[in-house]
């Protein structure tokens, strides 16, 4: 049995954090981040939703590029 789930997952945070980079970047500097000692968290989360979908894709790939040689 093949099941991997890696690759479902690397999809999905990747496509999330795509969505909460470009949410933080458009809502840089808004009021609201007053209430949270200035941290943009939706531009900060969406970084490191990125980083770990990518890398979840990455070791997805390199599992099937192992089992093909």
């Amino acid at each position: 049995m093949g099941v991997d789930i890696k690759l479902p997952i690397g999809l999905m945070f990747s496509l999330f954090g795509i969505i909460l980079t470009v949410y933080g970047i458009i809502s840089n500097g808004a009021p609201i981040y007053q209430h949270s000692f200035n941290i943009n968290i939706n531009l900060w989360s969406g970084i490191f939703m990125l980083v770990f979908g990518g890398i979840m894709l990455l070791l997805a790939f390199l599992s099937k590029a192992g089992k093909k040689s």
